[in-house]
Order: structure tokens, then sequence, then C-alpha cells
């Protein structure tokens, strides 16, 4: 199996706010890496296997998966990933302003990375340490950081 081209990062995610959010939290802890958005399950499988007119991205390094999102939801594209050989093993974060213990459990059973409740905010250090530990947890984990 060849390496992996350029470390990048899929954000399958339908609110703008927290797009925009994501974007700013990475270039404030300088992750400079291309950044795909999809708005929701459905188009983050077109760009990742080049269909629906969508021209095919590079395997990500890790995806960042919404769990509430229309037309294809963040656990039922994380079942998909994970039913599919080429994409069974992505690092896969989900994001969620819920923290229903049924979406946590089902998450964890498809292997989920890391599991990050919104808004995501990494500087309340303190109240919000699963939030800061699962964000630090996906750059260790990447090796994004600029060295």
């Amino acid at each position: 199996m060849s390496a992996d081209p350029t470390p990048s990062i899929l954000l399958v995610e339908d609110d703008q706010l927290d797009i925009m959010n994501v974007q700013r939290e990475l270039r404030k802890h300088n992750v400079a890496v291309p950044l795909h958005i999809a708005r929701n399950g459905r188009e983050a499988l077109n760009m990742l296997r080049g269909e629906s007119g969508e021209s095919r991205i590079d395997k990500p390094s890790v995806v960042i998966l919404d769990i509430n999102m229309p037309r294809m939801n963040g656990l039922e594209l994380l079942q998909e990933l994970r039913s599919d050989p080429e994409f069974v093993g992505l690092n896969v974060f989900i994001t969620t302003t819920s923290d229903l213990e049924t979406d946590r459990l089902k998450a964890q059973n498809l292997a989920v990375s890391g599991y990050i409740i919104k808004p995501l905010s990494f500087d309340k250090f303190g109240e919000g340490a699963t939030t800061i530990d699962g964000f630090s947890l996906f750059l260790d984990l990447l090796r994004l950081k600029d060295q």
C-alpha cells in the first residue's frame, strides 16, 4: 500500500457557522492542510468516490463529521464508510450538539477516533475538557501541526 498523499481534512457539516469555526480553530492551531467541505453525508461520499459529478478527492487523513445533517446523517455516512474496504480505516471524528448516550454508543460501535461536543471551542479549559482533549488527540494523531 502506498503512502497517502498530502495530509488533508474532509469536514462534513451543514452549518456555515460551524464550518467557519473549524476553519478558525485550525488556523489558530497552525494546521495548514487542505480542507474539503461537504454539506451532508451523500455529498461526502460523492467526493470520496468521485460520483454524481463530484471530483474525486484524495483520501483524507481525517474526517470531521457532524451527526445531524439532512439527506444522509453522520452515523449513516460512518456506517457506509465502515462497510467500504477503501474507507474502513479512515480516522473519523464525530462532532455534534447532541450529548445523547445513544449517539455516542452508535459512534463508538462504528469505531470513531473521537467524539467532540459542539460548539467547537478549544479555549475552555476545565468545562470543555473533552473538546480540548478530542481536538488535541486529533492533531497529535495526524501530526498536522507545523513542526
